[in-house]
């Protein structure tokens, strides 16, 4: 299993527009994928209501998990994504 724990750089946190960017960009894998608070229960990233029930804020860490070919590659897209202040298009 693939593992990353990323910061969150979105003034809006994993809210609105990034959240619904991280769900299609996990969606598109045909493996599972979660996102969790540190020590927290994961959730899965597929799903906009779970990953918007994280109330994952700007400035905090989450946990993103997959496994499966090129579990790697997406978690890469998924970590680029919270990287960003203002996130573009997925």
């Amino acid at each position: 299993m693939s593992q990353r724990n990323v910061k969150i750089e979105a003034k809006v946190g994993l809210h609105a527009r990034p959240a619904a960017l991280f769900v299609q960009i996990a969606a598109k894998a045909d493996f599972d994928v979660t996102v969790a608070k540190p020590g927290g229960e994961p959730v899965n990233a597929k799903s906009i209501l779970a990953v918007l029930g994280l109330d994952a804020r700007h400035g905090e860490e989450v946990v993103i998990r997959a496994e499966g070919e090129g579990a790697e590659e997406l978690l890469d897209k998924l970590e680029a994504l919270l990287k960003q202040p203002e996130p573009e298009s997925a």
